[in-house]
């Protein structure tokens, strides 16, 4: 089945690269759509805008190309492939006329991966120049990133140091740089901060109120606030006609004179004694606590945490807490009962399997009889529910953060997961892994829910649901169990915990967490058993993959024993509690280079009814599970969902019928096209406008400066996770350039041009025009920010 539906590997890894047309004239347009004012240096480019048409020219000759690699190309839109070449592209070419709603009339050959864009949009790349591409359209490369890659990129190169020499690794004196430390430092991007800080008893307050600084006169920044503003910082950006859009949404703003806006919030005035004061605006200073405008009035906090401040955002968890955690200080006496039974029920059990095997004549009585019950028994938990009407956004490395997943609840998004949390992290403190289990207050409202339209429970409440899960990591398990009591005590705004079992990349993978746990089911059963018990109201789910091994599939063991537990433990034990289980259709192996395999995603759904049978057959026996184990349904039935190359409703629901999942988990769909979700709930293909697709850049853009600051590291921030979203929303063909339906996740275009100017700027795959497209937002880029990727991008699905 997987050998059916696998793609032609050349088609996959040709880049999509910029677009001919795309200049400053698209550009133009963009910003008077907004009403911004043009940057310097762009009025004196449309001048020169007909001296672009070459490098335009070059860009176009950058797309993938259809014809024979070896030859100079034709385009295949005017003229069908040659007698000489036919018997030699025979085995690469596919009929259109396969494909539904094609004309019959046209014989064009296509290759597989390759996109079909009607011919008038097309461009003859013929008599260009093959210039290299300026990026790599590669989602293997692109996951192998931060995690020292795959297998097969760990060369004898990288281990001699040639990839540190290559990549800057030694200083300008040639001698070696201290080694990072941490996740994801392959990448850099640069510094993009102020010129000097301003100290943060100074940030939030008038010119002669300061708030008194804690370090007093050992403190390293600035405490001049006129000398800051003309010296330390940029000056304020043009974008947003010069409105600072946090301040415009809350009545204040909570980066102070931080902010590269604060000329909108700010004010001179003159005390009564002559002297000329700097005050920030608060619209709400003073005033009662009902809305004005459909604004909540908010404060300002004493507190010297900016992040911890931001409103509408929930599982914050106070610094105390954190540094509590980083010194050992944290209770953990509860979680370190469970742990210890649980290491002496794995000692047992290996004691009981070698005696067995290798003294048949010595009984095991004495053993069994050592067993003891665990210490206490997981709380009930909170009911869940997946159907055909909750598509899921399955969890993101780098791009699955929380201004995205807010832009893709607002399109329709049921189901959001946090980006993977490593445990370890989470249990040493560590902000940067906490910070990823913030939820915006659109994620904790509860799913939409269709009564009667799906298996769900006797006692589900609705109200009590909730859109947004965690994703955690880790390789052993009181790590995990631990996690899961800390994610209990301090977010309680999860709508579930969910344990990846499926991230492919090595950093994770020999470290035995990931899908590494495929292959060791025994440690795999005991982690989701202590997280259970732990997680107090909140369910527990898994996601893993086929299997390690393309040839050696091991979900159906896996599914079993989440489902019940293996068999020793069954009679005594029960099941682990695991309410679902997401399966991604590829074994780790195989990382993207071929399709998901959704008929084994469908074998693995009808093992969950099977299993379902068997509990039915252990009913009035000694085997029978004890009904307080099993998963948070109804009679112990498990959720299952599907994950894997869905770009479609279309797909979306024949994924649903055939595969028969209870719903589908989107990830690099969603990152393409964030409207998919609205294309599935409307139930048709909708075919966004370049301004209609610029108008979801802009609202990123304010979701990112309302979660990281409207300062020079919020706007630096939300630049660098823009340029990451764009290296994915690139990929989107219109679909009125289409052929036919439907679109392929796996297909790449040639070179074509768009509906119009700002349509060719956004498709094109040079990240340099990404740069372009984020200044129409954020303005002129940082002299320190840097963003070269060698692949296209670092954003990934947490596979898990």
């Amino acid at each position: 089945m997987a050998d059916q539906m696998d793609t032609d590997r050349s088609g996959q890894e040709q880049g999509s690269v910029a677009q001919p047309g795309a200049g400053p004239k698209a550009l133009a347009k963009a910003y008077n759509k907004f009403n911004v004012p043009l940057p310097e240096g762009l009025a004196s480019a449309l001048s020169t805008a007909a001296s672009e048409q070459s490098v335009h020219e070059e860009r176009a000759a950058k797309r993938p190309r259809v014809g024979d690699s070896a030859e100079p190309e034709k385009d295949l839109a005017a003229e069908g492939p040659s007698e000489k070449d036919s018997s030699k592209s025979k085995p690469h070419v596919k009929d259109i006329n396969d494909k539904p709603g094609a004309d019959p009339s046209d014989t064009r050959d296509r290759r597989v991966g390759i996109a079909p864009i009607k011919r008038e949009y097309l461009v003859d790349t013929s008599t260009s120049s093959n210039l290299d591409s300026q990026t790599v359209d590669d989602d293997d490369a692109a996951e192998g990133r931060g995690g020292g890659g795959g297998d097969q990129r760990d060369t004898a190169e990288s281990r001699s140091g040639k990839h540190d020499r290559d990549s800057g690794a030694r200083g300008k004196k040639g001698k070696k740089e201290k080694r990072k430390k941490g996740q994801n430092t392959e990448r850099s991007f640069g510094r993009f901060g102020d010129t000097f800080q301003l100290c943060n008893s100074r940030a939030l307050y008038s010119e002669f109120s300061p708030h008194d600084c804690k370090y007093g006169d050992d403190c390293r920044m600035s405490h001049d606030l006129r000398k800051y503003l003309a010296e330390g910082r940029r000056e304020d950006a043009e974008t947003f006609n010069g409105e600072c859009p946090v301040f415009q949404q809350y009545g204040t703003c909570f980066s102070g004179w931080k902010c590269r806006f604060v000329k909108s919030h700010m004010n001179e005035v003159e005390l009564d004694d002559g002297r000329k004061e700097l005050v920030l605006v608060n619209k709400f200073k003073d005033r009662s606590s009902t809305e004005t405008n459909g604004v909540k009035p908010l404060q300002v906090s004493m507190a010297d945490e900016t992040d911890e401040r931001r409103p509408g955002v929930y599982n914050n968890v106070d610094m105390s807490i954190k540094i509590d955690m980083n010194r050992k200080r944290l209770d953990f006496s509860k979680a370190d009962e469970y742990i210890k039974w649980m290491n002496e029920e794995a000692t047992l059990n290996q004691e009981y399997h070698h005696r067995r095997k290798g003294q048949p004549e010595e009984s095991a009585d004495d053993i069994r009889a050592r067993y003891v019950e665990p210490p206490f028994k997981p709380s009930e938990k909170r009911r869940l529910y997946f159907g055909p009407e909750t598509p899921t956004l399955a969890p993101l490395t780098t791009q699955g953060n929380l201004p995205f997943r807010r832009l893709c609840v607002e399109l329709g998004c049921e189901l959001t997961y946090s980006e993977m949390a490593m445990g370890m992290p989470l249990l040493q403190g560590t902000k940067a892994d906490w910070t990823l289990l913030k939820a915006h207050e659109s994620e904790v409202r509860p799913p939409l829910f269709k009564a009667g339209s799906n298996f769900v429970f006797d006692d589900y409440d609705h109200s009590r649901d909730l859109r947004f899960g965690a994703q955690i990591s880790g390789n052993q398990p009181w790590i995990v169990t631990k996690a899961a009591d800390v994610l209990n005590r301090f977010c309680p705004h999860l709508r579930l915990i969910d344990l990846n079992c499926g991230c492919p990349i090595d950093m994770v993978f020999k470290s035995g967490g990931g899908s590494a746990l495929l292959e060791s089911q025994g440690k795999l059963e005991r982690m989701i058993r202590g997280m259970n018990a732990m997680s107090g109201e909140i369910p527990i789910t898994a996601k893993i993959r086929t299997g390690v091994k393309n040839s050696r599939p091991t979900a159906p063991s896996v599914i079993s024993k989440l489902a019940f537990g293996s068999r020793e433990h069954r009679e005594r034990l029960g099941a682990p509690g695991c309410a679902a289980i997401t399966l991604h259709g590829r074994s780790r192996e195989q990382r993207y280079t071929k399709r998901a395999d959704w008929g084994y995603i469908g074998e693995c759904a009808a093992l969950i009814k099977s299993y379902g049978d068997e509990r039915d057959a252990l009913t009035d026996t000694a085997a029978e599970p004890d009904a307080s184990t099993l998963a948070n349904a109804k009679d112990g039935r498990l959720y299952f969902l599907g994950n894997g190359d869905c770009f479609s409703h279309v797909e979306y629901q024949e994924h649903i019928e055939k595969a028969r999942v209870d719903t589908v988990m989107i990830g690099r769909g969603a990152l393409i096209k964030p409207w998919l979700f609205e294309e599935i709930e409307k139930g048709q293909y909708l075919d966004k406008s370049s301004t209609e697709r610029l108008t979801y850049v802009e609202k990123f853009v304010r979701y990112g400066l309302d979660a990281w600051g409207s300062d020079e590291v919020g706007l630096g921030l939300t630049r660098r996770f823009l340029l990451e979203w764009l290296s994915f929303a690139h990929r989107y063909i219109p679909v009125g350039l289409l052929e036919y339906l439907p679109p392929s996740l796996n297909d790449r275009p040639p070179a074509y041009n768009g509906r119009d100017e700002l349509e060719t700027l956004m498709a094109s795959g040079n990240y340099k025009d990404w740069i372009k497209i984020t200044e129409m937002f954020l303005g002129p880029v940082h002299p320190g920010f840097e963003f070269k990727p060698k692949h296209r991008s670092n954003a990934y699905e947490a596979e898990g």
